[in-house]
């Protein structure tokens, strides 16, 4: 007879974040080599592990003094690692949150796919539901966002189905698996790039101009412009490769996640390859009380490493 309990972290890393497809995950085989420029961490700096003992780790996200919350997605918990180094739970039965990012009111936003909404967490752990239905039909499951200047939230929405869902056998929307705005009044949200195969990973740049989403299905990361409604424009393709999470730093290199996590200059071109030890790398994003410090998110585990950029777009007191 099996131990099934030795099976059950490989098995909720598939349920998860299924494998790769195309060359969403990269490896030194299948990209070029990284540029002849000044790298992105620090000389002589390694990746560290902080914490373990978790089923699967996601959704980095930092406040305002630097603390970083993440969440174990099969353990419906959201926690936080401390500026002091220390660890806490800030919540349990989080919707099952996978993404998560900070408002510009200090609020705790969650993709939170247990019924496939949009959370926005107070810091008290309360919650109310931003986003759950689109023309009258739930979402597939929102799993990453990131947060305009002007607070308006962009989030994407790919079918990912999960074990603990009281439909199990629902199916992905009729109409695709795209990526959504919600504007600052939070009133209504609506539908901004529909062309995409499976769009995962979304990251944008501090000044509100550009936005990168990464369509995992497609091995493939685009860039858009953003207009002043909200509304995107001008797709371009960034990288010949996908991402689970994403991230930014203050000269605008972009950090796309899957084997390690592969660092692109604003043209596109790798300047650096970190490599993690664990299987898969979810997402990532800056955070420490001087903002140069990368967390990581990867299988069972939350790790780190010491950058010589600091973070882009970071939140402010």
């Amino acid at each position: 007879m099996l131990d099934m309990k030795k099976f059950l972290p490989l098995a909720f890393l598939f349920l998860f974040c299924p494998p790769p497809t195309g060359n969403a995950a990269p490896t030194a085989n299948n990209l070029p080599a990284p540029e002849a420029v000044q790298g992105v961490s620090a000389p002589n700096e390694k990746v560290r592990k902080l914490a373990s003992g978790f089923s699967f780790t996601e959704g980095p996200a930092v406040n305002t003094r630097g603390d970083v919350y993440f969440t174990d997605q099969p353990n419906d918990r959201i926690w936080i690692w401390s500026i002091e180094g220390k660890l806490s739970c800030f919540r349990e039965k989080s919707g099952r949150a996978n993404g998560l990012y900070f408002d510009n009111d200090g609020a705790l936003l969650s993709c939170s796919d247990a019924d496939n909404e949009l959370w926005r967490i107070e810091k008290t752990g309360k919650h109310s539901v931003l986003a759950a239905k689109f023309k009258g039909e739930d979402l597939n499951g929102p799993n990453d966002l990131w947060v305009h200047p002007s607070g308006g939230i962009y989030f994407t929405d790919p079918f990912y189905a999960r074990p603990y869902w009281r439909d199990t056998g629902r199916k992905p929307r009729k109409d695709g698996e795209h990526v959504y705005y919600l504007p600052p009044n939070r009133k209504t949200f609506s539908r901004v790039e529909a062309s995409l195969n499976k769009p995962n990973g979304i990251i944008g740049t501090p000044d509100g101009r550009l936005l990168y989403v990464a369509d995992i299905g497609a091995g493939k990361t685009y860039r858009f412009d953003i207009k002043a409604d909200g509304s995107l424009a001008n797709k371009q393709l960034f990288v010949e490769m996908g991402s689970d999470g994403m991230t930014i730093d203050a000269e605008g290199n972009v950090y796309l996640t899957g084997k390690g996590v592969t660092v692109f200059n604003p043209r596109g071109r790798l300047i650096e390859q970190i490599p993690v030890p664990a299987p898969w790398t979810a997402n990532v994003c800056f955070g420490g009380t001087d903002g140069k410090t990368l967390f990581i998110t990867a299988s069972q585990g939350l790790y780190a490493l010491r950058m010589r950029v600091r973070g882009g777009g970071l939140p402010t007191k």
